[in-house]
């Protein structure tokens, strides 16, 4: 019977040594980034935060990341950039040199991805993007980024002018805000609809941080152009919407480049987003990417409200390439790098293969907010649904 018990004994302690050591092999998957969660930016970069948390509890609830076949729990490393670009070069400089994350993901908005690239060719350290587009990116020369988005500057113009002149517009007015990607989008845009033959009956810019747009709104409401192209960011797209609203300008094609797309923006005009267009390329309803109604529903469930048909999205997509780029290549740089470069990634997106930095496999399209959610409504050959134009305004 003694012989029995310390047998027993021994076999405990094997197994408890045993589960120990599993438990230090399945050492955590550290992945670092910085993001807005305090400042002028947080409010927009809310969305794509939620992305990234739902993905990493999705992993972990599978069973941990698949790092090239052996399953580790992820954990995120997290700054608070206070929505200050000067702050992001410096918080990816920590986590790379001081932290030691083994990953990164990227910040929220073109002007901090850019902030950051030297410090990931310094390091040689592959980050896979998500909330950047500008014209820029081809200039950049960089091996460590991609940009997953189709939403570029030159291809907008194009697309854009190619839409309106299919819906029949003839006139159209265009008022920009003075920053990077708004202003590239008009660089693109005017000549684009030359060559269609639209007429450009107002061609207006602002500055940014513009508090009231209430006289370019009265010269647009007496112009009565076919459609009103307002390249904004999420501050200036507040203000078109309740001048438009206060003003009851009733044009039938109305575009905001960036802000409509943002949770905080449905709650904030609820109806009167309706028939409103935006930039965007996804939408859960498009049924040959399976993938996109489950992430809609996972991330609905999580946070309570429905993801952002643009930032979110993208979020979440940059977090799924690097999963399959990890499960092929493991963590080693040079291993992510060149997998990333040249694999095909499935995504709720569809799928997304890069040359250079860009995305090449996803087309330019453009969303439209109707009752209530955002529809693919352009290209055709893409579409969720068609056009509709804005008639009204909810008091």
């Amino acid at each position: 019977m003694r012989h029995r018990k310390g047998v027993f004994r021994l076999a405990v302690a094997a197994l408890a040594l045993c589960a120990s050591s599993v438990g230090f092999a399945a050492e955590p998957v550290r992945i670092g980034f910085g993001i807005s969660r305090t400042g002028d930016t947080a409010p927009t970069a809310a969305g794509p935060l939620a992305a990234y948390e739902l993905w990493r509890d999705q992993v972990n609830a599978r069973g941990g990341l698949d790092v090239k076949g052996e399953k580790r729990p992820v954990e995120f490393v997290i700054y608070d950039d206070q929505s200050d670009v000067s702050k992001e070069a410096a918080i990816y400089e920590k986590l790379i040199s001081d932290d030691k994350v083994d990953l990164l993901l990227s910040p929220w908005g073109s002007h901090n991805h850019f902030a950051i690239v030297g410090v990931l060719e310094k390091h040689q350290f592959p980050m896979v993007g998500s909330t950047a587009s500008s014209l820029q990116i081809r200039s950049l020369k960089a091996k460590n980024i991609w940009f997953p988005t189709s939403s570029m500057p030159d291809a907008h113009g194009r697309e854009m002018a190619k839409m309106l002149k299919d819906l029949g517009v003839k006139t159209v007015a265009v008022n920009t805000v003075q920053s990077g990607f708004p202003m590239e989008n008009r660089q693109e845009l005017l000549p684009a609809l030359k060559e269609v033959g639209i007429k450009v009956v107002l061609d207006r810019q602002y500055a940014l941080g513009a508090k009231d747009m209430t006289s370019t709104l009265a010269e647009i409401k007496k112009l009565q152009p076919d459609a009103v192209i307002n390249l904004s960011y999420p501050p200036d797209a507040i203000l078109y919407m309740r001048g438009a609203r206060e003003q009851n300008i009733t044009v039938p094609f109305q575009f905001l480049l960036v802000g409509p797309t943002a949770a905080f923006f449905s709650k904030m005009f609820g109806a009167n987003l309706d028939n409103i267009v935006t930039m965007g390329h996804w939408s859960p309803d498009k049924e040959d990417w399976p993938k996109a109604r489950a992430f809609f529903d996972a991330y609905k469930e999580k946070t309570g409200e429905a993801p952002d048909y643009l930032d979110a999205v993208l979020a979440y997509m940059s977090a799924e390439i690097l999963e399959q780029a990890v499960a092929k290549a493991g963590l080693d740089k040079d291993a992510l790098r060149e997998t990333i470069s040249t694999e095909t990634f499935d995504t709720i997106n569809g799928p997304v293969r890069f040359e250079g930095v860009q995305n090449v496999t996803t087309p330019t399209m453009f969303l439209q907010f109707q009752d209530g959610a955002a529809q693919i409504i352009h290209p055709p050959e893409m579409a969720t649904s068609k056009f509709r134009p804005k008639q009204k305004w909810e008091q």
